[in-house]
């Protein structure tokens, strides 16, 4: 007889999120990996997906359990599995990848030509279980608590694979405009004066998430009141910034993003939800490039998991029990969630 667990399904679009019993995932193939969920990371994705965003793209079929932002300890391992065993305490990289694609054997798991994305199209860790591969499951140091890493597997990964590729760019002398120090920007904040030298600006509406920007790495925090471009501009001695990344990509961000960054500048996107709207003559005339970034690769987690051991990126976090997940999305719907929000089972 199997043994069932709490799971949070998405039963519909524009509807609640529903708590329901469904069996405990066992491995199935040689390569599977199933994870005792410590901690599970409610992201902004998760209520886009609510909100039919991803419907299209993901194709999954209603209801399935949701969340791909999951940390815990190694419960059951398929027969050929080597690299973890039960009991190891494991971040879960968000996507099951093949390993023998071209993309896979380059090390850019994200462009899987055969992946499956566990919260996205298949059942993800808003649960007490998850079935993922041992190709996704990164053993974590002694020192970290799942539930306190849980949202570097998505969230953080997202923000490392976006500066770290700004930061091969960036030089001493060099500026950065980072737009947002929320979930992701905080986790930015703290890789980028890792792994670079430049001048590090933020952006933020909310005075208190500047003051926090500020007391983990930024050189200079400016409040988004109307006058950031100027103030922006003013600060990187009226040329703009190199690289601008925009952890926000919403409400406008884009629009003034674009104004802070000097020719030859190149803007990553990372939050999401509007449309760019740019002239083409202001692309080629300051040849300007837009970068998109999604997730991370296995590598990058690894990486990223240096730092979290290090102590050089910390995690602010509010915990929620798996049964209060209704206020969890309420509350990041609202905005009132400093840092992330981890679901607790």
């Amino acid at each position: 007889m199997s043994q069932t667990m709490r799971a949070v399904q998405v039963v519909g679009y524009h509807q609640a999120l529903e708590m329901t019993e469904v069996p405990v995932p066992e491995p199935a193939g040689p390569f599977d990996v199933v994870v005792k969920i410590g901690g599970a990371g409610v992201c902004r994705t998760d209520l886009h997906i609510l909100e039919g965003q991803w419907a299209q793209k993901s194709q999954v079929q209603l209801p399935y359990t949701i969340g791909h932002e999951n940390a815990g300890w190694v419960h059951a391992v398929g027969s050929a599995v080597t690299n973890v065993a039960e009991g190891d305490k494991v971040i879960v990289h968000p996507l099951i990848t093949c390993g023998l694609c071209r993309a896979c054997r380059s090390g850019d798991d994200v462009h899987c030509q055969n992946n499956e994305f566990p919260g996205i199209d298949t059942n993800g860790g808003y649960a007490e279980y998850l079935r993922t591969s041992a190709r996704s499951v990164v053993k974590i140091d002694d020192s970290l608590e799942p539930a306190d890493v849980a949202a570097l597997a998505d969230a953080g990964l997202t923000a490392y694979h976006a500066v770290a590729k700004a930061a091969r760019r960036l030089r001493p002398g060099h500026r950065a405009v980072l737009i947002g120090a929320g979930g992701l920007g905080h986790i930015g904040i703290q890789a980028l004066r890792a792994m670079s030298a430049a001048e590090i600006v933020v952006v933020d509406r909310n005075p208190d998430a500047v003051k926090l920007a500020l007391s983990i790495g930024a050189d200079h925090g400016v409040v988004a009141e109307g006058g950031q471009v100027a103030e922006v501009l003013e600060l990187t001695g009226g040329r703009g910034a190199e690289v601008v990344v925009d952890f926000v990509g919403e409400g406008g961000s884009t629009a003034e993003g674009v104004q802070m960054l000097q020719q030859a500048g190149d803007y990553h996107v990372v939050g999401y939800g509007e449309n760019l709207d740019v002239p083409t003559i202001d692309i080629i005339s300051a040849e300007i490039n837009f970068i998109g970034n999604l997730v991370g690769s296995y590598n990058d987690l690894t990486e990223l998991m240096v730092l979290a051991a290090r102590g050089d990126v910390k995690l602010h976090t509010q915990k929620y029990a798996l049964d209060d997940f209704a206020t969890a999305v309420a509350d990041l719907d609202a905005g009132t969630v400093r840092g992330r929000a981890i679901l607790v089972p």
